[in-house]
């Protein structure tokens, strides 16, 4: 019975040698464990042909606009997946004082710094894309018109933080002045 378990126990399918991708592998003389992609190679599931919504950029420069018009459901859409995965470093507001944060790791910066209030639309996009010091990538858990609704719903973080009174429609200004009385 013993030999019978002990031949069902073999590890050598699961410690191999094997490469990552954009690991480091003395095989290639290039130092990279996958190759880089065949030029006019045409690819076979989907074309990555609009460059501002899949790496927030316009020829090349990063964008301060956004790939599709910004729409109630697109906002509401960003503050699902941001109260998903933004909240837990960022917190509800953008502040930078999340849950994760309040127990000891690494803050973010507030998306409330002046730095981050004039960046462009394009730079929250690529930090999310590629991750950013302590931050890690999200492109495989968010969609491009996902992370694209996560900055429409941090821009409006920010305004709600830097709104003034005068940024209030004149009809919706009367009801604020009137109810602080």
């Amino acid at each position: 019975m013993m030999a019978v378990c002990a031949a069902g126990c073999r590890v050598d399918m699961h410690v191999q040698p094997k490469y990552k991708p954009d690991k480091p592998s003395e095989f290639f003389q290039d130092g990279r464990a996958n190759r880089p992609a065949i030029p006019d190679t045409v690819p076979r599931d989907h074309m990555r042909t609009d460059e501002l919504l899949y790496t927030g950029r316009v020829n090349g420069t990063l964008a301060d606009q956004f790939p599709f018009p910004v729409t109630r459901q697109v906002l509401d859409r960003g503050r699902e997946r941001y109260n998903i995965y933004c909240t837990p470093c960022h917190d509800y507001t953008g502040s930078g004082r999340g849950m994760v944060v309040q127990r000891g790791f690494p803050a973010p910066p507030s998306y409330h710094i002046d730095r981050l209030r004039q960046a462009p639309a394009g730079h929250f996009f690529e930090v999310m894309t590629d991750g950013f010091g302590a931050m890690y990538s999200y492109s495989g858990r968010i969609t491009p018109e996902d992370r694209w609704a996560i900055v429409a719903y941090i821009r409006a973080l920010q305004l709600s933080q830097h709104a003034t009174l005068d940024d209030v429609p004149a009809a919706e200004r009367q009801g604020l002045t009137s109810g602080a009385k």
